[in-house]
């Protein structure tokens, strides 16, 4: 008897399968009529506060800041090329005040001003909750700008594709 290839891997695929399959039920002995004291549920713990990371936090805050300065951005699709980006360096501290915003990278003085100005406008920030090290007073973190011809913007950390 000639079996194909065909065959060989349907049989051994039937095989896989067969081995999967779940035990058969066994049947459930008759109960014990001893009378059980009943035990009352433990209380659950209480559950954790949903713990922030920095990505969630970053589209807090880029939330927060397109709330702050919605005459200043556009939504919607981005265009083919952006006419200009800009990258700010964001430090926060555990308040939410601003303690520090920068430039990082920017090829249009305007833009960067539109970018500053907004930031500063958007003071102050949502606080990073469990987001500081033990010894540290700040955050600091990066946004980037994405500006129309009209130097309307979007956030990077919210933008949709390009």
């Amino acid at each position: 008897m000639n079996i194909s290839l065909r065959s060989k891997a349907q049989l051994l695929l039937l095989a896989a399968l067969a081995g999967c399959a779940s035990p058969l039920p066994v049947p459930v002995e008759e109960r014990s009529t001893v009378a059980v004291k009943e035990v009352a549920a433990p209380t659950p713990a209480p559950a954790p506060p949903p713990s922030l990371t920095l990505d969630a936090y970053k589209e807090h805050v880029a939330r927060h800041i397109l709330d702050r300065n919605a005459d200043r951005s556009f939504s919607g699709r981005l265009p083919p090329m952006l006419p200009a980006v800009v990258v700010v360096s964001i430090t926060v501290d555990r308040d939410g005040q601003l303690t520090d915003v920068q430039v990082q990278r920017s090829r249009d003085p305007d833009a960067s001003r539109v970018a500053l100005a907004s930031m500063l406008r958007s003071g102050p920030l949502p606080r990073p909750h469990g987001l500081l090290a033990a010894n540290s007073k700040a955050i600091t973190f990066s946004e980037t700008f994405l500006f129309d011809r009209d130097y309307r913007f979007q956030l990077r950390t919210l933008a949709g594709p390009q």
